[in-house]
């Protein structure tokens, strides 16, 4: 397993370290040149400006670098390396899936920080207390206690490796069961909406926890501060359910 996860991880990280190391580096000059002083105000405003761009250059690489590597999944020749290896295939997927999210996250959250902590300084915050202070006191507004940003940061990371898992399983049905069947681009669009659907409306089953209030055609369930809990318990089970049903398809018979 950890042979899959170094590979999955240098597949993924090949794809966009460059952009990273890029952005990574432009907004460290910004930080440390607007900190000391070096910068005077239209120049910040340029810096500003620049880290808000790269946020969409990450954002738009992370997706690049994600379509490629699903593709490489399913598609010769990349595809043989996943059929041929001597271990189970969920696996290499679950692999695949958490480096995928991990990197994805990490390489968001250090674009948004960056931005974020250049503009603190534009507004004459530039002191690391003066940051750290305006920084506790967003983030404890709303959170009060470390569990309650704990089950948040596992509740963001399950919900980002379902939309992952959601695409890899739509493209294995397409790739399995509707293969080269007429009508399978769109049955495998009508599926991918059905999926979305019901993700969307699973946390009626934790109306008995809570309240239920309706909006149109759409349903929020109210659980308190600390019901965010029992979400994670919910979309585990989602993200458990297609992934095994994905890496029992892709067992059986993956066409590539």
């Amino acid at each position: 397993m950890k042979a899959q996860f170094r590979y999955a991880f240098f597949s993924v990280f090949a794809a966009r370290y460059k952009v990273f190391a890029v952005i990574f580096i432009m907004n460290a000059a910004f930080i440390l040149l607007g900190s000391l002083g070096a910068l005077p105000v239209p120049a910040l405003i340029t810096a500003v400006s620049l880290s808000g761009v790269a946020i969409a250059v990450m954002m738009v690489m992370n997706i690049i670098g994600d379509v490629a590597i699903i593709r490489g999944m399913f598609v010769a020749p990349g595809a043989y390396l996943y059929a041929l290896t001597p271990v189970p295939r969920w696996k290499t997927l679950l692999a695949g899936v958490l480096t995928i999210t991990a990197i994805d996250i990490v390489s968001m959250a250090v674009s948004i920080a960056g931005v974020t902590w250049v503009s603190f300084i534009l507004v004459d915050s530039s002191s690391m207390s003066e940051i750290g202070s305006l920084v506790r006191s967003v983030a404890w507004f709303r959170v009060s206690d470390e569990l309650f940003g704990i089950w948040m940061l596992v509740l963001f990371f399950l919900m980002y490796m379902t939309v992952i898992m959601v695409i890899i399983f739509c493209v294995t049905v397409k790739k399995s069961v509707l293969y080269q069947k007429r009508g399978g681009g769109v049955l495998t669009a009508l599926l991918a909406i059905g999926i979305v659907h019901v993700i969307n409306v699973s946390p009626l089953l934790l109306a008995p926890f809570g309240y239920v209030r309706r909006w149109g055609f759409q349903f929020t369930v109210y659980l308190g501060r600390l019901g965010v809990a029992l979400y994670v318990p919910l979309m585990f089970a989602i993200f458990a359910a297609l992934f095994v049903m994905t890496s029992r398809l892709m067992e059986r018979k993956l066409n590539i």
